[in-house]
C-alpha cells in the first residue's frame, strides 16, 4: 500500500511540475519580453499560423521525437508514445494557463511587464523542480538534451546550452520569415535562459530532500536510496566529465607539440 501512495505522489509532483512550468511559460509569453528557449519555437509556430500555443506545443514537441531518433539512429514506439502523452498534457496547459493569466484584470505597463517575467522566472523553476525530481519520463525537449548528450558525449549543460540555442535560432528563422520580426525572442529569452538554471540549482539545494522525503514518507528505504543514487550518478558524471576533458586537453597538447616539432624541422 505504500508503494501505491509513494506512486501517487510522484505522479502528482510531476503533474504538478509541469503545470508550474506551463504557467511560468505563460508569465512570460504576457510579458512580451520574449519567452524562454524550452517554448520559443513553439511560441513561434503560434505566431505565424494563428494556431494556439498549446497545439503548436504539441507541434514543436513532435519534430524534438524526430530528431532524437535522427540523432541516436534509434525508435522506440514506446518511448515516443509516452513522450507524445507528456507533449500533450503540456499543450494541454499551456493553453489553459494562458486562458487564465488573460482573465487578470492587470494593466499592459512596463511595470508590470517586468514583473511578469521576474515572477516567470521563479514558476518555471518551481515547476522544473518538481517535474524532474520523481524520476519519470521527460518531455521530448528535455529528452533530445539527454540525447545530445550521450550521442555526443558531453556534459550535460553543455547539452542543454546547445539545444537551446539550436530551438532559438530556430524560432529566431521562423519569426524573421513569416512575420519578419524576432517575435518569441527577446531580452526576456536570455534572461530566462541565465537565470533559470540558478534558481533550480537553489532550489534544488534547500527544497529537493525536504521534498523527496514528503514523496517517500513510509518506505524510508526508497527514499534513501533514491538520494543516494541522484547523488552517486552527479559525481559519477561529473567526473568522468573531468577525465574526459583531462583527455582531450592532453591529446590537444601532445598534437600542438608534434606540430610544432614537425615545423621546426
Amino acid at each position: 500500500m505504500n508503494h501505491i501512495h509513494v506512486t501517487i505522489k510522484r505522479l502528482s509532483l510531476y503533474v504538478v511540475g509541469l503545470f508550474f512550468l506551463s504557467l511560468g511559460v505563460s508569465f512570460s509569453i504576457l510579458a512580451s519580453f520574449g519567452v524562454s528557449p524550452v517554448s520559443s519555437l513553439a511560441y513561434a509556430f503560434s505566431l505565424t499560423t494563428g494556431l494556439s500555443v498549446g497545439m503548436m506545443t504539441i507541434v514543436a514537441n513532435l519534430l524534438f521525437i524526430i530528431l532524437q531518433i535522427i540523432i541516436s539512429k534509434r525508435f522506440n514506439p514506446r518511448e515516443a508514445i509516452v513522450q507524445l502523452m507528456i507533449a500533450f498534457l503540456f499543450g494541454f496547459f499551456m493553453d489553459l494557463t494562458l486562458y487564465l493569466l488573460q482573465l487578470l484584470p492587470v494593466s499592459e505597463t512596463p511595470a508590470v511587464r517586468v514583473l511578469f517575467l521576474i515572477v516567470s522566472l521563479f514558476v518555471v523553476a518551481v515547476g522544473l523542480l518538481g517535474y524532474t525530481s520523481v524520476k519519470l519520463p521527460l518531455m521530448p525537449y528535455d529528452e533530445l538534451t539527454a540525447v545530445i548528450a550521450t550521442r555526443f558525449k558531453w556534459a550535460f549543460g553543455k547539452a542543454k546550452i546547445t539545444s537551446d540555442l539550436l530551438n532559438v535560432v530556430l524560432a529566431g528563422l521562423v519569426c524573421l520569415t513569416f512575420i519578419r520580426t524576432l517575435g518569441s525572442i527577446g531580452i526576456g529569452t536570455v534572461v530566462a535562459a541565465v537565470f533559470i538554471g540558478k534558481i533550480l540549482g537553489w532550489l534544488i539545494v534547500h527544497f529537493r530532500e525536504p521534498m523527496l522525503a514528503w514523496v517517500y514518507r513510509g518506505r524510508e528505504d526508497l527514499q534513501v536510496t533514491t538520494i543516494a543514487m541522484q547523488a552517486e550518478q552527479a559525481v559519477l558524471e561529473e567526473k568522468e566529465i573531468a577525465e574526459r576533458e583531462r583527455l582531450d586537453a592532453l591529446k590537444h597538447a601532445a598534437s600542438v607539440q608534434v606540430k610544432d616539432e614537425d615545423w621546426s624541422v
